[in-house]
């Protein structure tokens, strides 16, 4: 039995990310609003008057959404690739994939809210 997947090579995988991920960027308009999340609080991020070692924690807990977000359009586009009809396993595992999705926006959220605290020394 043939898997659907090409023999290994690092330039064609690179290239299958890039394609995936101009994919998701022009199907998926949760996806584009998590990009516009992720810019504007690189910005803040890197704004704030606090040391780099902060400012680098709050930038990369912005990709933990943006990972989750891949991951949750994966599962959607799987499910809908096995069946466009109503089913309650399929819905379960699009609500699973968008509970990955907040629980990753409410982690970044309470990283950013742990680092501000301590960077101003409010705790």
């Amino acid at each position: 039995m043939k898997l659907n997947k090409p023999k290994y090579s690092l330039f064609k995988n690179g290239r299958y990310a890039l394609e995936g991920f101009i994919d998701i960027i022009q199907n998926e308009s949760s996806f584009k609003l998590q990009l516009l999340l992720f810019f504007v609080m690189s910005i803040v991020a890197w704004i704030l008057p606090v040391s780099f070692g902060y400012a680098s924690i709050l930038f990369l807990s912005l990709f933990i959404p943006i990972m989750a977000e891949v991951a949750n359009s994966s599962i959607e586009r799987v499910v809908d690739l096995v069946t466009t009809d109503y089913h309650l396993l399929a819905k379960r595992a699009k609500d699973a994939g968008a509970t990955l999705v907040l629980l990753s926006l409410i982690l970044t959220g309470l990283i950013w809210i742990a680092v501000v605290l301590v960077a101003f020394e409010l705790v």
